[in-house]
């Protein structure tokens, strides 16, 4: 399974966010706004990072929300947020994160899998900072491969 697109809506850039559940509000938004996922996965992603602790912060500066597949995701949807200023989510080892991704998929079959071909995306370790440094949402697809 190839990522999912990344529309105009779901790309935000140099946003400002006072903490890492304001940074995981604006992914979720993101995901709403391009009508992939209601409020509730938005809570939901928060909810399990309060739970399992900062577990989402996968590499230095780069977090990836996402929740389970529920009522909440309507379709397959990617988000894509860089933060003006890092926020701390408690990781000990990648702290701060400047990059926010947020995936919503809609199939439990294919979560692992989405959840794969991010890894694969991030295994170029220049990655997080070239998508931190991105001007325009062609910017940020072109790094992460994906299609408008």
């Amino acid at each position: 399974m190839a990522l999912p697109p990344l529309p105009d809506v779901a790309v935000v850039l140099g946003a400002s966010a006072s903490s890492w559940r304001d940074a995981l509000r604006l992914a979720g938004g993101a995901l709403v706004t391009s009508g992939a996922a209601t409020q509730p996965y938005t809570d939901a992603m928060i909810d399990l990072v309060e739970e399992h602790g900062p577990y989402i912060v996968i590499s230095p500066g780069l977090a990836f929300a996402h929740a389970r597949p529920g009522p909440s995701v309507l379709r397959d949807g990617l988000a894509v947020v860089t933060l003006r200023e890092p926020v701390s989510f408690g990781h000990p080892h990648n702290d701060p994160v400047s990059v926010v991704l947020g995936l919503a998929v809609a199939e439990v079959g294919t979560h692992l899998e989405s959840i794969g071909d991010i890894a694969n995306t991030f295994n170029d370790d220049t990655v997080t900072a070239r998508l931190a440094a991105a001007t325009s949402a062609d910017d940020v697809r072109t790094i992460m491969g994906v299609s408008a």
